[in-house]
């Protein structure tokens, strides 16, 4: 498989996104577009799940002793968009494992849970503990008020029972965050976030689910699994705000996940269509691909700008950036969909092959449409805020 990018790099491209960065993160924009290009995309796409399951520990291994973990604990999300962009654009598995070590450390910040913390967070940041996020199940995806997983006191303990599906790091992940309730009746405000270590007894690994994309993901169960009340962020209830407090701040890191592929995807694309002949000339010099390549660098700078100004907004102090961070997310994310599938096409045959880029990205971009919101949940809530908004001034 293919690593070359032209001029040796990967994204991010900074200057254009200049006016929403510190001098600081424009340089770790450029730094760490050097170290996607020259360390994490020589890692083949592994074969298998379990091959993908080991190279994700071992990525995780190398970004936590690299150091570029650390933005998520300094709450740096400009920092978090760069480095999400270069690692989405070299290798999405190795993005996704950024990603799920940001949705296991930003909730023990948020609760600002000082044993958790202590306990855990150095470990997540440098890469000798892997983490999970444990929100979703079969029956419970966008609906989180319909989890059917329980927390019950049990003196100064809670006995948590119940299943999660589609849960990244599943099986290979040290920790997890777990979302439970603790009383069912009152819905979303029921819900209770608990810090539950992997050896926990009561904590079983049920299966894989494997994806067509390199991804670790599977299900994961507890029957009666015993853990102390310091367990608990926050107070009881206040799950369902922790977790979408966490969301909020991660979605414009998909936002610039997505970016990062649909870089890379134009960037192949132009390559090959100004090297490809057909018809005695290049495919690039026929109306109809340039077409395509003007689209989809068009939508590529327009997403970047979103997501980059989501950021921007929440690392200047914003209490909320729900509006910004869906805007980003579902624009950047079905931008990025349209890309990657224009390259595709631009790559004719070549592109649907497995050992070609395109056809990676092409697995990979598509679950960023679904996870952390879906596109249609982002919709909802854009069309909310207006409509909070407007009410709010009339």
């Amino acid at each position: 498989m293919s690593t070359q990018v032209s001029g040796g790099r990967m994204p991010p491209e900074v200057h254009s996104i200049r006016a929403f960065l510190e001098p600081d993160q424009i340089e770790l924009g450029l730094a760490v577009g050097g170290f996607a290009a020259d360390t994490v995309a020589q890692h083949p796409e592994p074969d298998s799940d379990d091959e993908g399951r080991e190279q994700a520990r071992e990525l995780l291994e190398t970004l936590g002793a690299a150091g570029w973990l650390r933005p998520i604990a300094e709450l740096n999300l400009r920092a978090c968009c760069l480095v999400r962009e270069a690692l989405g654009g070299a290798s999405p598995l190795a993005d996704a494992v950024f990603a799920i070590q940001g949705l296991a450390t930003i909730p023990i910040l948020l609760a600002e849970n000082a044993e958790q913390t202590e306990r855990w967070v150095g470990r997540l940041m440098d890469g000798t503990a892997m983490g999970g996020f444990a929100m979703t199940e079969r029956d419970a995806g966008s609906d989180v008020s319909a989890l059917a997983t329980r927390a019950v006191r049990d003196g100064g303990d809670y006995l948590i029972s119940g299943e999660k599906a589609f849960i990244s790091n599943a099986g290979i992940a040290d920790v997890y965050v777990v979302f439970a309730s603790t009383d069912p009746a009152a819905g979303n405000r029921g819900l209770s976030a608990f810090v539950i270590p992997a050896d926990t007894p009561g904590f079983r690994f049920v299966e894989p689910l494997v994806m067509s994309a390199p991804h670790p993901l599977g299900r994961i169960a507890f029957d009666d699994c015993r853990v102390p009340a310091s367990a608990r962020l926050g107070d009881e209830g206040e799950g369902f705000k922790l977790g979408m407090a966490t969301l909020d701040r991660l979605r414009p890191t998909v936002g610039a996940a997505a970016c990062g592929m649909a870089a890379r995807a134009l960037d192949e694309a132009l390559t090959y269509a100004m090297e490809r002949k057909q018809f005695g000339q290049p495919l690039a010099d026929f109306q109809l691909i340039q077409q395509k390549l003007s689209r989809m660098a068009t939508d590529l700078q327009a997403a970047r700008l979103l997501v980059y100004r989501a950021a921007w907004e929440k690392d200047l102090g914003a209490d909320r950036i729900t509006l910004e961070a869906a805007m980003a997310k579902a624009f950047s994310t079905e931008a990025a969909q349209r890309i990657v599938d224009d390259a595709v096409q631009i790559f004719g045959g070549q592109g649907v092959l497995r050992e070609s880029v395109v056809d990676r990205l092409y697995r990979s971009v598509r679950a960023l449409r679904i996870y952390e919101g879906a596109t249609e949940i982002q919709h909802l809530i854009i069309a909310g805020q207006l409509m909070r908004k407007r009410r709010g001034s009339s």
